[in-house]
């Protein structure tokens, strides 16, 4: 048994996380190209590992010949004095195996085995690094700022390094040395340096994670996330829908004293997000996405992809919302293009009539409007 190169092994595959196969396969692989270094050819060569005592032997298949004055090369020819020594029963024409000590091999020989091994760990574990993180895609990882590049960040993330770019992060967010920060993986490439990994700020997809982490309820598909709007740095709107009618979709979200929604505000830096109920019906789901403000009646089209809003005049400022982030983060959420006026505004609209769509009694409503106007609110 070959204890010394068993329990070097056995380390690189405890440590670096590649297999003992393939690490074997490389010594074969090394002790072949060595041999063709040294004698010129592998042709003849045969290199056999065992597997579970990591004993090896290299052999050459040469032919007996009569005399030393008949071997005409002596890589691939043995004279029969000398293959009895081998075999007794060896005889003029047969192929007896030759052994090959691997001390034997020229310094030139020796060096090349040595640095097809340590290509081969090298190579190796860049794939384990790489399927690590390959992994990781489209998930959110915790990287710690170990340098600033110009605009961009370098975060290490344990066993490989990614570039935070600046287009990826929030407008004015900045970071400092030794920062621990939370990062949607957007794709991992293989490089000859090892994986390229590029992450994200910015990306909605990294505030849905972040509350499959924060809330049990997301994470075991009792909530669900059905739609979600996002202006990095300033403010995101998330639409919620319950699985189970016991569970309130936009409480479990928040959390006690909104110690939920609150974390994943502060992991954003301040960020603003705005929990909303999600809703089939498309009128009632623009009605939740311009929350917080007030909405008197809205008028939705299916077919046009687009919903007609009044608000009181005192709720239009807010049903817009600053530089009209609020509206434009709803119809990013609902995928509707909204028309948003004040009631005094819609009095004077031509075509544009919300009393026809409010009605003080029910039964009057689902009677003339429920199946012809499936989408008001």
């Amino acid at each position: 048994m070959n204890t010394e190169l068993m329990e070097a092994l056995n380390l690189l595959e405890r440590e670096k996380g590649i297999s003992r196969d393939v690490l074997l396969d490389a010594i074969e692989n090394s002790l072949m190209q060595a041999c063709e270094k040294n004698f010129g050819s592998s042709e003849n060569v045969h290199v056999e590992i065992d597997r579970e005592t990591c004993d090896y032997l290299v052999y050459a298949e040469k032919e007996v010949v009569e005399t030393s004055a008949d071997v005409a090369d002596k890589n691939t020819q043995i004279s029969l004095e000398d293959a009895k020594k081998i075999s007794k029963k060896a005889k003029v024409g047969d192929v007896v195996n030759v052994e090959i000590k691997s001390k034997e091999f020229g310094r030139i020989a020796a060096q090349n085995a040595k640095q097809v091994i340590v290509q081969k760990i090298r190579e190796e574990e860049r794939n384990v690094i790489f399927n690590q993180y390959f992994e990781k895609e489209k998930n959110v990882v915790t990287g710690i700022v170990q340098r600033i590049i110009g605009k961009n960040v370098s975060l290490n993330l344990g066993k490989a390094d990614a570039i935070l770019a600046e287009g990826e992060m929030a407008e004015g967010e900045t970071f400092r040395i030794g920062q621990r920060v939370k990062v949607y993986v957007l794709d991992v490439k293989s490089s000859t340096k090892g994986p390229r990994i590029n992450v994200s700020r910015t990306h909605p997809e990294l505030v849905k994670r972040l509350f499959e982490e924060e809330v049990t309820e997301i994470a075991d598909g009792t909530v669900e996330i059905k739609s979600i709007a996002r202006e990095a740095g300033s403010r995101t709107k998330i639409a919620v829908w319950s699985n189970n009618e016991n569970v309130d979709p936009v409480g479990a979200c928040v959390g006690m004293n909104g110690a939920r929604v609150n974390a994943i505000v502060d992991e954003l830096g301040g960020e603003k997000i705005d929990i909303v109920n999600w809703d089939e019906d498309p009128g009632r789901l623009v009605q939740n996405a311009l929350s917080p403000a007030t909405v008197v009646a809205v008028f939705a089209d299916p077919d046009e992809k687009s919903a007609k809003v009044v608000v009181p005049d005192d709720q239009l400022s807010l049903a817009i919302g600053k530089e009209g982030q609020n509206a434009r983060l709803a119809a990013k959420l609902t995928n509707y293009k909204i028309d948003i006026k004040s009631e005094s505004q819609a009095q004077d609209a031509p075509g544009f009539r919300y009393e026809d769509y409010l009605y003080d009694d029910e039964e009057e409503y689902d009677e003339e409007y429920s199946e012809e106007n499936p989408d008001e609110v």
